[in-house]
Parts: structure tokens; sequence; C-alpha cells
């Protein structure tokens, strides 16, 4: 399943036609140019794509360690950002993407493709303008999919 930060990072690159990048260039993007991210959060995030390898630091260049052309970029694209980090519970353990697990049981139930489902998510989302993960039960329960066990996590 493509990740949101994956689809945020195919944008960054389509959008400037480099295959590299400076970190300043990258941020700046996130922050002035797409207005996404606070400077801050722009370089924790870039961080945080680092530490997962989705991206790779060649002394002062980022390069992708992903294949952009494989990504759809969904039309009118922009990024929730607490689908960025990774929730960390009181005990400093990261907490499962909800999200991720919605589409993957819904996936599984519908043998719809991944991007379908984000795309029909982010559509109802937009549309109702509610969070995703809400977005997303609506979806699960379109496809009559089991999905309470999701609302007390989303609920807190």
């Amino acid at each position: 399943m493509v990740s949101e930060n994956e689809i945020i990072i195919a944008f960054l690159f389509k959008r400037s036609g480099k295959e590299k990048m400076s970190f300043s260039e990258l941020y700046l993007n996130l922050s002035m140019d797409l207005n996404w991210f606070s400077p801050e959060d722009a370089k924790k995030f870039l961080n945080d794509a680092i530490k997962k390898n989705l991206l790779i630091k060649e002394d002062d260049q980022i390069l992708l360690s992903f294949d952009i052309n494989k990504i759809t970029i969904p039309l009118g694209f922009s990024p929730s950002k607490r689908v960025f980090f990774e929730k960390k519970n009181q005990k400093g353990i990261e907490e499962i993407n909800i999200l991720e697990q919605i589409v993957k049981k819904i996936h599984e139930k519908t043998n719809l493709k991944e991007q379908q489902i984000i795309d029909k998510i982010n559509e109802i989302s937009k549309e109702k303008n509610i969070d995703e993960d809400i977005a997303a039960l609506l979806v699960g329960k379109e496809y009559e999919i089991e999905i309470n066990d999701f609302f007390k996590v989303i609920e807190n």
C-alpha cells in the first residue's frame, strides 16, 4: 500500500522535475511554497522520511529510495498532518496507523485496489469535511466490512 508519506514525497519530486534536492529545498517547498507544514514540522517530516528509508541522504542532497513513477497523485491532493507522524502512546511506543489498517481490511474483503480505497476515503473526507479515519469507517460500512473494533480507537 502506498502511504501518504510516499505520495507527499512523490508530489514534491514530480513537481520539481528533479531526481535529488537539498534538504532546505524540500522543507521550504513543504512549508513556504505549498503551505502544508510549518518549517519545523516540514523538517520533522523529512527527517522521519529519512529514518523510514523513504528518502536517502547523500552528502548535502536528498534522493528517493522508491520509484515515484509508480505512484498516482490524487487530483487536488492535500495531505492530512496527523498521518505524517506515527503517534506514540505515553510509553513512547509507536501505535499502528488506524487508517492503514482499515484500508487493508477493506482491500482484503473487497479486492479493490488500495489506491482506489484511499481515493474514495479522501473524496468522502473532503466532501463531508471529516477526518480521513471517519471517512474510512464510512467506506468500510458501505462495503459491509466489520469495523466496530476501530470505533473506540478513533474516538480517542
